[in-house]
């Protein structure tokens, strides 16, 4: 057992070494008290295309096709939530229930509990383009071709102290959009910085950095000090540094607080509050389809399928030897 321990560790120093250089996502157009940023607030193409692959959930009656364009139904974000009128985005609108992100062709990434059950896959539209990319100018409607349904819930996981994920089959491959790459490694270390992208509160895209990692020590999932509300739940939270998905954003502190009348961002120190949880990426990519796991094990480089090769096939042996209890 103690030769298998000290092989684990080495194992993970290895796929440490294994990942790729990938181009750095720069954090330093990400800026503010408040980390939130519109979509034509940043000219880092690095960031627009990351966010391209991401999605908003909406009810599926809430989305009406007109021709070549669907129209959304959407709800005042400021007095729709009682929110004091300085509160960030406050003349906005929002849409969404929950977020999610492309992971594959036809595939989406998103929170256990925004996705519950088969009926609720189906009465769900998953939505790319919902963003602001002109200031002042609210997306009212989509390009009815970005807008997709579910075919099947290919799996998911809901647990209150653990991981919360679930994988979506959409109606037909995704047309436009690049899928995102994952952290294959499943290695994540306290003070790595990270980016979410989402739906905060249902608002249209939002990208918030200047985050780190708090505690990767929990199992299926880590802690961080990102500025998330109800509604990115399901977001994908970024690697800032190698750009690659680290984990899935399912829960949090009290979005809210009262001020007099009225309500405003509950604002917590950086190491204050809870903290909000991100479900690890390594709960889900084993659960990713055959071919579409290997197509991200093939991403990562033709030494790190052979570490990944080399490791199944140790853990085969490992269990064809193991003794009966």
């Amino acid at each position: 057992m103690k030769r298998i321990i000290v092989s684990a560790i080495a194992l993970a120093a290895a796929l440490r070494l294994a990942v790729p250089a990938v181009a750095q996502v720069d954090g330093q157009v990400i800026y503010g008290t408040d980390d939130r940023i519109d979509l034509y607030q940043t000219e880092n193409s690095k960031l627009k295309a990351m966010a391209d692959s991401t999605v908003a959930l909406m009810q599926a009656g809430a989305v009406k096709t007109e021709g070549a364009v669907c129209r959304l139904t959407t709800e005042p974000y400021g007095t729709g939530n009682g929110l004091c009128k300085d509160e960030p985005f406050y003349d906005q609108v929002t849409a969404a229930f929950c977020s999610g992100s492309l992971v594959a062709p036809d595939i989406i990434m998103t929170a256990g509990h925004c996705i519950t059950s088969e009926s609720a896959c189906t009465g769900t539209k998953f939505v790319f383009g919902f963003a602001v990319k002109e200031k002042g100018k609210m997306p009212l409607t989509v390009a009815a071709s970005d807008v997709y349904g579910c075919k099947k819930l290919l799996g998911r996981e809901q647990v209150n102290d653990g991981a919360d994920w679930a994988l979506i089959k959409l109606d037909r491959p995704v047309s436009g959009h690049v899928p995102l790459k994952l952290n294959m490694t499943g290695v994540i270390a306290n003070k790595t910085p990270i980016v979410v992208i989402g739906h905060p509160a249902g608002l249209p895209t939002k990208i918030a950095g200047g985050s780190e990692v708090r505690d990767a020590s929990l199992n299926g999932y880590f802690t961080a000090n990102l500025d998330t509300y109800g509604g990115n739940s399901g977001s994908a939270v970024f690697n800032a540094k190698t750009g690659l998905i680290e984990g899935i954003l399912v829960r949090g502190e009290n979005d809210y607080v009262y001020r007099g009348g009225c309500r405003v961002s509950n604002v917590c120190t950086a190491d204050g509050c809870r903290g909000e949880d991100v479900t690890k990426v390594s709960s889900v990519t084993d659960k990713l389809p055959g071919a579409v796991h290997r197509d991200r094990v093939a991403e990562m480089g033709p030494s790190f399928a052979s570490l990944m090769k080399a490791i199944g096939a140790a853990a085969d042996s490992a269990s064809v030897q193991a003794p009966r209890p």
